[in-house]
């Protein structure tokens, strides 16, 4: 009862703007409960004044009341199943809408936190059990409730001895099934966090499959998964096993309820304390008593099923939105580009710093660039300018504007983005371009897949740029998808562009192609890149060497080779590796000892 307090808030939530159409729901199902009482209620006059007494004019307005309440029983059946079921599946509709939408707003960290498989089953499967909430599954437990109800009126006017009796067994089964219910509520909570770790790592393995098949590793796999789904079984045969001593106590209950009403109205009958229609109605109507026990078994489990899943979903609900801190009440104006770090430290766990004491200014329309061995913060860095990270301390402008109190719709609105592997959504390539800007003129589109070079393979295909790339872009190459990525930035028109590693998987006639979208997507907006190949970033106007979470040094190409400080190890490091790679075996040597000037 404590949790079901606890939960009511959301309960009543999703019931409060749905209330008239349950009212009418529970009028349906009242109609439906009495109209089912008739038939077992005519017994008595049918053995009583027609069979015995002989009264056989009774007999068609008796059938006729039968007949009505059964017609009356299954028009509000069919409209209850039909007003009800609907509603229910609406509600399932709208919380998906509403869970995902959530999700979709919370901030970086909680992504990394959970998996997407996980984060998919809260969508999609926890909310399923709310139908039980609205749909017939509580109306029909109400409903047996008040039957029972009735039922026990009905039954107290036959023989209050042999109720009293009946309803002591019901009322101890009772009190014993709360406890059970109280024991299987966690069983089935603990059941989705399994099905959704389950579930994350298959979606994990199903999206990586080329990996898992790269490295012969399906055998790994498929023991991890049978690993999962053995949890997950073991999980279920434990709330199997409540669920079949509940329906085990259910059966006992009914065998005490029948043998009892068996030895007292048989003595009742004999003594003429009841008549034999008394009897016949009574043993009809004790069904109605109990029904409930079995419902609350069924119904029951379904209902805890339900306030499990509810629970997760309403964990998924509280989380914050990122969009929705009280600090963000800035709207960014159209941004100029100007952004100044100030003293910046940032931790994703506290006491270990990735970013320590971090300053710089880059001026709009100018390109920094972000060099440093791998770890050492520069995607870091970039996240900080994405805002999907907050400082710790320190300070982050853009325009002489604090960006954590800049509303993020506002800021993200200016920012474009092109990753090294960038994701594409199992659509067309039209529709993967103008994911950026749906609204966008047929015109503007082509002239940016021009800009991109999309259009030298696109139109290659048969559908053109309705061609379908499959799941992650698989359909094309690394070079197309990184095309497609500039094309959809292009129609973004951002003021803030961030390049992260945007070339460095890519052969040198790809980088070639991509090199000069690239650079018609930089003019006149300030960029921040990560380059892995340090020769892409020559013609930064700022080269920032990242270590240890700190900048160790800053300036231009020329500026940072004439120190001769980590950037010349950097860059001459990989411009030999790089000519070794076309050299046959130890003529790279000769080359560096011959010409030191090169490397």
């Amino acid at each position: 009862m404590s949790r079901l307090r606890d939960l009511w808030p959301d309960i009543w939530a999703l019931v409060r703007p749905r209330r008239g159409l349950l009212a009418l729901g529970f009028v349906l199902m009242l109609l439906n409960r009495l109209s089912g009482l008739v038939l077992p209620a005519s017994t008595k006059f049918l053995i009583d004044d027609i069979l015995i007494a002989g009264d056989l004019a009774m007999l068609p307005a008796l059938i006729g009341a039968v007949a009505g309440a059964t017609m009356l029983q299954g028009v509000t059946s069919f409209s209850l199943t039909q007003l009800l079921s609907k509603e229910a599946q609406r509600l399932i509709t709208e919380m998906r809408r509403r869970v995902q939408e959530h999700v979709g707003r919370l901030p970086i960290g909680y992504y990394n936190a959970n998996k997407t498989g996980s984060l998919v089953s809260r969508i999609m499967s926890d909310v399923e059990g709310l139908r039980n909430l609205i749909g017939t599954g509580l109306v029909e437990f109400t409903g047996g409730l008040i039957t029972a109800l009735l039922a026990m009126v009905i039954l107290f006017g036959i023989s209050w001895r042999m109720t009293g009796v009946a309803l002591l067994f019901v009322l101890l089964f009772s009190g014993a099934l709360g406890k059970a219910f109280r024991h299987i509520r966690p069983i089935f909570k603990e059941r989705r966090k399994i099905f959704g770790e389950v579930s994350g790592r298959l979606t994990e393995s199903l999206s990586g499959v080329r990996v898992v098949k790269g490295f012969h590793a399906e055998s790994r796999e498929a023991a991890v998964f049978s690993e999962g789904v053995q949890r997950l079984q073991d999980n279920i045969f434990a709330s199997l096993t409540a669920i079949s001593a509940m329906s085990f106590g259910a059966t006992a209950i009914v065998g005490a309820v029948g043998a009892s009403v068996m030895y007292l109205g048989a003595r009742q009958v004999a003594a003429n304390e009841i008549s034999v229609g008394d009897f016949v109605t009574f043993t009809a109507f004790i069904a109605f008593l109990i029904a409930p026990v079995f419902q609350i078994v069924g119904i029951g489990t379904q209902l805890t099923e339900a306030f499990a899943g509810l629970d997760r979903t309403r964990e998924v609900l509280r989380e914050r939105p990122e969009d929705e801190d009280p600090s963000r009440d800035t709207e960014m104006p159209p941004i100029a580009g100007h952004v100044q770090f100030r003293n910046v430290t940032f931790a994703y766990e506290p006491g270990k710093p990735v970013i320590r004491d971090v300053s710089f200014d880059a001026a709009p329309g100018t390109v920094t660039a972000f060099v440093g061995s791998s770890g050492s913060g520069k995607s870091t860095l970039i996240n900080l300018i994405a805002a999907f990270h907050t400082p710790d301390s320190g300070e982050i402008l853009v325009d002489g504007l604090p960006l954590r109190h800049v509303r993020l719709d506002s800021f993200r609105r200016q920012l474009g983005v092109v990753l090294q592997d960038n994701f594409l959504f199992d659509g067309s390539i039209r529709d993967n371009i103008l994911f950026a800007n749906p609204q966008v003129t047929e015109e503007r589109f082509r002239q940016a897949c021009t800009i991109a070079r999309v259009d030298t393979f696109a139109e290659a295909y048969a559908d053109g740029y309705d061609t379908i790339v499959g799941e992650r872009g698989v359909k094309l190459s690394g070079g197309q998808k990184q095309r497609v990525s500039i094309a959809r930035a292009i129609l973004a028109n951002p003021r803030l562009l961030i390049l992260d590693e945007a070339t460095s998987s890519l052969d040198s006639e790809s980088e070639a192609i991509i090199q000069e979208g690239l650079e018609w997507l930089m003019q006149d907006r300030t960029t921040f890149v990560i380059a892995h190949r340090l020769s892409t970033i020559r013609r930064a106007h700022q080269i920032l060497v990242v270590e240890d979470g700190r900048i160790v040094e800053r300036g231009s190409h020329d500026e940072l080779l004439l120190a001769a400080g980590r950037y010349h190890e950097l860059y001459t490091r990989q411009h030999a590796l790089e000519r070794n790679l076309f050299l046959a075996p130890g003529e790279g040597d000769a080359v560096e000892r011959s010409n030191p000037e090169l490397v």
